[in-house]
Order: C-alpha cells, then structure tokens, then sequence
C-alpha cells in the first residue's frame, strides 16, 4: 500500500502503481491539508466577490461570471465540454500514472478540492479501473485538459472505462463497485484537469524504461566489440579521467566489465589495427552524453512529479487564491526533447555497429552473417529494418517545444506542446529497443562464427541469455519473430538480469 503524502512520490513509485497496481490511500495528514484549502473555497462560493475558477467562467470566459445556483453545472460542463481527445487511447500504465500524479497534487493542500472528490480517483485506481483517454489533444498547457477531462469524466459516471481488458459505460463501472458519480463543487474541475499530469505520466514511465535501455545499449555494444574482434584500449579509465563527464566513464566501465576474459579480445590484442571505427571506440562517449542527458531529465520529471501545477492555487494558510501558471508544460517539454535526442543517438549508434557485423569487408565476418551467402541472405534485411527505424527517429527528435499556437482566443498564447515530446519520446524508445534487438541479435551471430573462443563474462551471460530464445540462423527463417523475443527480454529487463547477476550492476 501506498500512503500518498507521506513522503516524496518516486518514479519507482510510479511504477508500482501504475504497472504493478499496488494499492493507495491518502495519510491524515494529507486529509487535514485539503479540508484547510477547501474551507477558503466554500467561502468564496457564498460570497459574490468574482474568483476565476470558482464563480466564473474559463479561458477567455473568465470574465463572465457565474450565478450561485449555476456553479455546479459550471463544474460538471467544464469536464463534459473538454472531453475532446483523439487517437488511440493511452496505455493502462499511463492512465493508473496520470490518476497516482493528480492524487499527489491534490494532497499537498493547494487546489481547494474535497477529499471526497480525490478520493473517487483513489477507488479507480484500487478497483483496476481505468479511463478511456484519447491520446491526442493537448497542447501542454493549460496543462493537459483534454486527456485529463477523460479522466475526470469517468467520476460523474461520463465517459468509458477500461475493466478486465473490456471497455464499459463508466455509469456501468461504478455501479457495479457500488460508486455514486459524484457532483463536482466549485474548483474541482479545474483542479481535476488543469495540471501536467498526462505529459509527466509518460515522461516518468520513459525514463525508468530508459534506465534499462541504456544499459541494454552497452551490453549490445560490448557484444558487438567482440564480434568485430575491437579493442577495449578506448576505454581505457584514464581516457574518461582527463574529459570527466559522468557518462563517458561509466560507460566505459561497463564495457570493460563486460568483456572482461575475453578470450575474442586476448587474442587479437597483438593484431595490426590500429583502431576501431568511431561506432566501437566511441562508445563510452556516445552512450555517456545520453546517459548524462538522461540524468538531467530524471532531476527535472522528480520536480514535477511533487509538484502542484493546479490553477488558480488556494494559499490555506491566508485564504488567497492565486492565479499562476504552474500548469504550463515548459519545464517537461524541453527536456522530454532532450531524451527524444538522447535516446534516438543510442539507435544511430546501434544501427552503424550492426551495419559493420553485416558487411564482410568490414567485420571479417561471413556476409550478412550467414555461412551460405547467396541463397540465403542471412542478416540483410534486418538492417533495413533498423535503418528504418533510426530514420523514422530522426523526424521524431525535432523538437516539439520549439513550436507554439494560440488557444483560447489568443488568451492562452503560448503553449509548451510537452505532452507531445513525452509520447514521441515513448515512440522512440520503443523504436530503439527494436533496434538493440537487432543488433544483438546480429551480434550474437557473429559471436557464433568466433567459436571456440570465449566471449567475456557479461557478454557471454548476454550471448546465453539470447541464444535461450533465439537460436542460431543456420539456414533463413521468418526473422520477424526473432526480433520478437529479444524485444520482450529487453522490455522485461531480462538479459540485463543475467548480465547484472555474473558481473554486478551496470552504472548509468
């Protein structure tokens, strides 16, 4: 169980949430806080002093304002009126993340909303029940209104929801688990959907899959390093020693832990190359700078993920209510673009070094790692697919914050567009794991033709892992289904188990 509002929310706490389904449930404390926001609330409702969001109107409406016995209804067409997503629906993960992150909002006692109303999006998540959410439609600010109205839809029994894998009426949903819709009261629909959520929902389930990806990365480059019979001279301690960026040296680290025994490398240590091509002997540094980019975006989705980006904010301990802009995506937007680069730059890599393992004029190699080139074609293709995926990549990657339109009239004139760099960033990921698939893949393969010599430690723990899935292409096959279940080893963090558990845990 997950007591919100007790300490800092995590992004393995996310993860448990979200993809593990542990339960939650709101400390006293956090109870206390919002009934002391609330109390300013049901003050200004009874007065006739004009406060945005909770007797006027919204956006450009704001300077409408709203009749005592029209109040409810403003609320409740707040929700209804944005509900206006396209698109695939998001994932389970992502929608059990986005109700977690609004909960830890509301906790910390500035949005003014009854623990009533919070606590309908606590049954949600503790009865596996989750929104329909179109996945398009917002803008990044005012925060992500369209996907998170489909969240808050469902409360007032709008909307369809997911339960046991099939889509239902949310009315049906909560009837069934013995839930009364709710009726919202002044605030609350700003307060339910006026926030980030969406956009760092995403951003933290990418990054704690991106902490395996990169170091899936290197274990791909250090059993390509063998493949290629390369060096471990670049990556040589002293080399990360005198350009100390954080990610260069453990990068290297791990490469040389990895290969360490290899009898691959023992005996071509006295051969006549005198380096490898940038793909290889840059490795440390290439893999580095993402990891260093990703250290940086893990420090700014922390911010966010305890952070209350509501509007306007109710100060309980004086009665203002302040109207900001917390609910722009700005701070995740840009650095949801700097893991889009950082993690497309781990696919370009791993596309160069599988290209060499499928050229013989460059790996010494079989060609296209086959023994029978000709009629068959081996490893040709594969490095199509991943070729199309870096290039798919690279459209991805241009910076979805740089671009702003105006909304509301021209009141809301800047938008941050950061929901769309997290789920292009999601897109990326997932192509990058297809990528590393295909390399080790390749790599593993011709790792085979260098038998009877032995690969290193951690990459030999990589090699079995794959070859206990995948086994070696003697004549060609349907390959789609080997790409397959190198995804899910990667996806479910499988082979950086095995590799972790011979040589110890891989530094990021």
């Amino acid at each position: 169980m997950y007591i919100i509002g007790e300490k800092p929310l995590t992004i393995d706490d996310v993860v448990r949430v979200a993809r593990h389904r542990e339960r939650v449930s709101l400390s006293p404390l956090t109870i206390e806080r919002m009934k002391k926001s609330r109390v300013w609330v049901d003050e200004i409702l009874e007065s006739e002093k004009p406060v945005y969001g909770i007797n006027t109107g919204f956006g450009e409406l704001s300077k409408i304002f709203i009749p005592h016995d029209e109040r409810a209804r403003l609320q409740r067409n707040l929700i209804l009126s944005h509900c206006t997503g396209v698109g695939e629906p998001l994932s389970e993960d992502v929608c059990r993340a986005v109700m977690l992150l609004s909960v830890n909002s509301h906790s910390a006692g500035y949005s003014g909303i009854r623990p009533e109303t919070t606590l309908g999006l606590v049954a949600l998540l503790n009865n596996d029940v989750h929104p329909h959410v179109p996945c398009k439609g917002s803008v990044g600010s005012s925060g992500d209104l369209a996907p998170l109205s489909h969240v808050a839809a469902v409360l007032l029994g709008e909307g369809q929801v997911i339960v046991d894998g099939k889509e239902v009426p949310a009315g049906a949903a909560l009837k069934s688990l013995g839930l009364e819709p709710l009726e919202l009261s002044g605030k609350e629909g700003l307060a339910l959907i006026n926030g980030t959520q969406v956009m760092t929902s995403i951003a933290a389930l990418t990054c704690f899959d991106a902490i395996k990806l990169m170091k899936t990365a290197d274990i791909a480059a250090a059993l390509s390093l063998e493949a290629l019979r390369g060096t471990v001279t670049a990556f040589d301690p002293r080399i990360a020693m005198i350009r100390p960026h954080i990610g260069q040296a453990v990068s290297a680290e791990n490469i040389i832990r990895l290969t360490d025994g290899s009898e691959v490398m023992e005996d071509h240590a006295g051969c006549d190359k005198v380096q490898d091509a940038y793909s290889l002997r840059c490795v440390s540094q290439v893999h580095g700078a993402s990891k260093d980019a990703l250290r940086r975006v893990l420090e700014t989705v922390n911010v966010e993920l305890n952070s209350v980006t509501d509007n306007p904010l109710v100060m309980a301990d004086t009665g203002e209510i302040i109207s900001g802009g917390n609910f722009h995506g700005q701070p995740m937007a840009l650095v949801m673009d700097y893991l889009k680069i950082a993690v497309s730059e781990l696919g370009n890599i791993s596309e160069r070094r599988l290209n060499r393992l499928v050229d013989r004029t460059l790996s010494d190699l079989p060609a296209f790692l086959t023994a029978y080139p000709g009629v068959n074609s081996g490893f040709m293709i594969l490095q199509y697919t991943a070729a199309a995926l870096v290039s798919e990549n690279k459209v991805l990657a241009h910076p979805a914050s740089v671009d702003s339109i105006p909304t509301s009239a021209n009141q809301e004139d800047h938008v941050s567009m950061g929901t769309i760099a997290a789920r292009q960033a999601r897109e990326i990921l997932e192509n990058v794991r297809n990528v590393l698939s295909i390399e080790l893949l390749a790599a593993a393969q011709g790792c085979d033709f260098l038998k009877p010599q032995k690969p290193g430690k951690g990459t030999k723990a990589a090699h079995d892992k794959i070859r206990s899935v995948v086994a070696h292409l003697e004549e060609d096959r349907v390959l789609a289904p080997d790409i397959l279940e190198i995804y899910r080893i990667i996806c479910d963090g499988s082979i950086v188990e095995v590799v972790e558990d011979v040589i110890g845990e891989l530094k990021i």
